[in-house]
C-alpha cells in the first residue's frame, strides 16, 4: 500500500459562531487548507466531510457536497459522515484509506459543527427520550466511571480538576482556543455540580467551529515539499462480547494497540498526544490505555506535571476538549491539524521542544456496553 501525507490544515476558531453556518464555516477552514498546502481545488480527487448534529437540529442532508461545491471542487466523490465524536477522524480514516488503495492522490477532509444553538438540550447516550429523563446522559455516564476509578485506584477529586487546570494553561497559548482564562483546582472543584462528582470545569462546552486537512500521496508529498507522514490510522468499535468494566474502555486499549503496531512504535515513542478528554475522567482514563501510564496511575500521572507542556508525555497542548472547545464534528479532525503543525514546528507558544511522533485519539461516545468507536492516528515527520 502507498504511503500518506499531510499536504495542508486549516481550521477557523473554535468559540460562539451565532452568526456562521456549518456551510460557512466548513468552506472558511477549507479554503485555509488549500492555502497552506499550495495545491489547487482541481487538484482535490475526493471529499469527505464529517458533521454530527446537522440533520438533527437543521434537517440538513449531504452538507459536504454544499460545502466542497462552493469550494468548487464538483464531479469528485463526496461523503458524508456521521460517527459521533469520531466523525471528523472516521473521516480522516477513509480518505487516508482511499489514497493507501491507489484510489485518488488527494483527498480533503472538512469537519464542521454548529451547536450554539438554543434547541440542542442535553446530548443523550440513551436509546429514547424516557432514558433522558431518567438521566442517562453523557455526563452521568462518565460521572460513574469516575466514581469506579476513584474506588478502584484512589484517584482524587484534586487529580482530576488537576486535568482541568492544565487545559486551560495550554489553551490560553492557543489562538483559537475557545477559553483562555486560568483557573485554579479550587475553581474548578467549586464550579456547579454536573454529574457527581464531575463539575462544570470539568466538562466539555459547546462550540461551534470547522477544521479541515489535505491528505496525499507520497509522490504529490515530495513534489510539494510535505513533512508530516501517516504512520498509522485505525478505527475500532467495541463489543457486547467484552466485559463491562466502567474503568477501562476496552476499544481504546484494543485501537492503542493495533495503532502501535501499525507504526510500528510503543507510548515510549510518542512526543505529543492530543486525546478525547470530554470530562476530566475520560483523559485520566486515555493516559493508561494509551500507555502513558500503568491502568490505574493517570490520576498521579497528571499530579505529576508529566502530561503538562514542557512533561514526558505532553497531552492536549491545544487545550484539548475541555479549553479549546468540542464542536463534535471538527473534534477529530483538529486533533490531527493540532499535531501536524506540532510535528511542523509551527505550533508557537504552545510548541512542542522537538516533536517528532504523535498520536491523535478519539472515542465516539460512551456506553455502558462499551460498543462506541475509537480511532488512532499516528503521524511522525
Amino acid at each position: 500500500m502507498r504511503g500518506v501525507m499531510i499536504a495542508g490544515t486549516g481550521n477557523i476558531p473554535f468559540g460562539r459562531h451565532f452568526e456562521r453556518s456549518v456551510v460557512s464555516m466548513g468552506c472558511e477552514a477549507g479554503l485555509n487548507a488549500l492555502r497552506d498546502s499550495g495545491l489547487e481545488a482541481r487538484d482535490i480527487e475526493m471529499g469527505v466531510f464529517s458533521n454530527a448534529l446537522a440533520g438533527k437540529l437543521f434537517g440538513d442532508l449531504t452538507v459536504g457536497q454544499n460545502i466542497y461545491a462552493d469550494l468548487g471542487m464538483t464531479g469528485m466523490p463526496v461523503f458524508n459522515v456521521e460517527n459521533a465524536c469520531t466523525s471528523g477522524s472516521t473521516a480522516f480514516y477513509l480518505a487516508a484509506m482511499a489514497i493507501r488503495s491507489g484510489e485518488v492522490d488527494c483527498a480533503m477532509v472538512i469537519g464542521s459543527e454548529k451547536m450554539c444553538v438554543p434547541q440542542i438540550g442535553l446530548l443523550s447516550s440513551g436509546n429514547s427520550e424516557i432514558d433522558t429523563l431518567l438521566g442517562l446522559v453523557t455526563p452521568a455516564s462518565f460521572a460513574l466511571r469516575a466514581r469506579r476509578h476513584m474506588n478502584e485506584f484512589g484517584t482524587t477529586l484534586e487529580q482530576m480538576a488537576m486535568v482541568s487546570v492544565k487545559s486551560r494553561q495550554h489553551s490560553a497559548l492557543n489562538p483559537i482556543a475557545q477559553f483562555s482564562k486560568a483557573i485554579t483546582v479550587e475553581e474548578v472543584l467549586a464550579s456547579p455540580l454536573i454529574a457527581d462528582p464531575l463539575t462544570r470545569l470539568q466538562s466539555c462546552p459547546m462550540a461551534d467551529g470547522a477544521s479541515a486537512i489535505i491528505l496525499c500521496s507520497e509522490e504529490v508529498g515530495r513534489r510539494i515539499g510535505a513533512r508530516v507522514r501517516v504512520w498509522a490510522s485505525v478505527l475500532r468499535t467495541g463489543s457486547y462480547a467484552n466485559p463491562q468494566d466502567l474503568a477501562r474502555w476496552h476499544t481504546d486499549y484494543e485501537g492503542a494497540r493495533l495503532a502501535y503496531e501499525q507504526a510500528g512504535i510503543g507510548p515510549a515513542d510518542l512526543d505529543v498526544v492530543e486525546c478525547h478528554d470530554a470530562f476530566s475522567i475520560a483523559e485520566i482514563m486515555h493516559y493508561e490505555a494509551l500507555g502513558l501510564c500503568r491502568p490505574g496511575e493517570g490520576g498521579r500521572f497528571v499530579e505529576s506535571g508529566a502530561a503538562a507542556l514542557g512533561g514526558a508525555h505532553p497531552v492536549n497542548v491545544s487545550g484539548g476538549l475541555l479549553s479549546r472547545g468540542h464542536p463534535v464534528g471538527a473534534t477529530g479532525v483538529e486533533q490531527i491539524v493540532e499535531l501536524t503543525r506540532q510535528l511542523q514546528g509551527r505550533a508557537g507558544k504552545r510548541q512542542v521542544s522537538g516533536a517528532k511522533t504523535g498520536l491523535a485519539h478519539c472515542m465516539g461516545g460512551d456506553k455502558a456496553a462499551d460498543t462506541k468507536s475509537m480511532t488512532a492516528v499516528v503521524l511522525a515527520v
